[in-house]
């Protein structure tokens, strides 16, 4: 019996491929595709085969795709190409692409690897670069670039910006007595109540521990920024969920600072908004003690 010659191996070695193999005319119809397919887009190849293979694509990613399919189609191979479809069952799949043009046969030859996976921890792990991973909410590196924008943007229009400087009153006691991840739970809790205080322009940032800070740009007056302090004491004043326990409400010492009145640079600001917190707290306990201290003189 003769050896099967290799080339009549090289349908099945395709189909054996966990990559999917597209076959697509000038016009961008599909003219073949390999069994990987079904398990990528979630069709049948007599399904996909005789239709545009523009009807998959993501919308958001046409027009690059487009340039791709022009930079192919003109003989230049493209390995390194990406780009999302849309399943059968309506989900987005992030696809890497390898392709070339065959002049000869007049189609186009891609080898689609799904990265979703990839993609998704990768996305993760540039969020985590910017963001606290307990809250979400911006990180210290990612609240200094966004400041030093804040503040050439203010320089250049002539206008104001604020930073409102917060800490947790009593967050000490809340761990000492709750334990650690219910005060973990009131940071988050104080983190969305922050973030319902302010506009898509402002940015709140957990600077570590249970301190926060929260960058308003384009302020109009320090009566506005008065205002936005009065607005967040009054969310955090707001009756916390039963599940809280004996923990009623969330309070914070805001220290406000303004530029250009109270600092024009960033570390001038960030004293400023600092030690007007600490001032503030300090006040708020002598005021306490006084309280106990009248208590048990009745």
């Amino acid at each position: 019996m003769m050896p099967v010659g290799i080339e009549a191996l090289y349908p099945k070695l395709i189909h054996l491929m966990m990559d999917a193999v597209f076959v697509v005319d000038a016009d961008n119809r599909i003219v073949f595709v390999s069994d990987a397919c079904e398990a990528l887009l979630g069709y049948r190849a007599d399904e996909l085969t005789g239709t545009p293979i523009t009807d998959y694509m993501h919308p958001d990613d046409l027009e690059a795709t487009r340039d791709s399919i022009v930079r192919v189609m003109s003989g230049q191979s493209h390995n390194d190409f990406h780009n999302r479809y849309i399943r059968k069952d309506g989900s987005i799949v992030d696809i890497l692409w390898s392709a070339r043009w065959s002049e000869d046969d007049g189609v186009r030859i891609g080898v689609a690897r799904d990265v979703t996976t990839l993609r998704m921890a990768e996305d993760k792990l540039r969020f985590l670069a910017h963001h606290d991973p307990l809250t979400g909410l911006t990180n210290r590196s990612l609240f200094n670039d966004r400041l030093d924008s804040a503040l050439r943007a203010a320089h250049r229009h002539q206008s104001q910006l604020a930073l409102l400087f917060l800490d947790v009153n009593h967050f000490k006691s809340i761990n000492d007595t709750h334990g650690h991840a219910m005060g973990d739970r009131m940071l988050c809790a104080i983190a969305r109540r922050l973030e319902s205080c302010v506009r898509e322009t402002d940015t709140v940032t957990r600077l570590g521990g249970d301190e926060f800070i929260v960058l308003l740009t384009d302020t109009q007056s320090s009566d506005a920024v008065a205002m936005k302090v009065e607005e967040i004491n009054a969310a955090m004043a707001e009756p916390l969920r039963a599940e809280f326990g004996g923990i009623k409400t969330a309070s914070c010492s805001i220290g406000v600072a303004c530029y250009p009145a109270d600092g024009e640079d960033a570390d001038t600001l960030l004293s400023h908004a600092d030690a007007d917190m600490y001032r503030l707290k300090g006040r708020r306990l002598g005021s306490q003690l006084t309280r106990e201290q009248a208590a048990g003189i009745d």
